[in-house]
């Protein structure tokens, strides 16, 4: 899903395992579970993106990352807040309804750049 395809409107989010796992349930019925470290290291933020294609930051050490707090931002996105003070990622809830239908493939790809970095999650 592009980011800037339809995507109905979340009706629950809740986040369990001590703020390492995050549940978002739509409108459409549909339930996504994404994982702390994968919305940390997968963060839409400039810091983590870049301004631009190539300029990504490749993130590590994120394994044990937790979300501290949650802040609505507007009617389409939130702000989460990481343990580790990151906190500039503005989360749509298109962007989010698409990592959590990748999040699988999205997260053995962060490990395969981590692995050939030599770097830990």
């Amino acid at each position: 899903m592009s980011e800037g395809a339809q995507v109905s409107w979340p009706t629950e989010i809740v986040l369990s395992q001590k703020g390492l796992l995050l549940t978002i349930r739509f409108e459409s019925g549909e339930s996504l579970e994404i994982s702390t470290e994968l919305l940390r290291v997968e963060s839409p933020s400039a810091e983590v993106k870049g301004h631009g294609p190539g300029q990504e930051t490749l993130q590590w050490g994120k394994r044990d990352v937790t979300i501290t707090r949650i802040e609505p931002v507007g009617n389409y996105a939130v702000r989460l807040h990481f343990s580790d003070g990151h906190n500039t990622g503005i989360y749509t809830w298109t962007y989010l309804s698409t990592l959590g239908r990748e999040a699988d493939k999205r997260l053995a790809a962060y490990l395969e750049k981590l692995k050939a970095a030599g770097l830990r999650r």
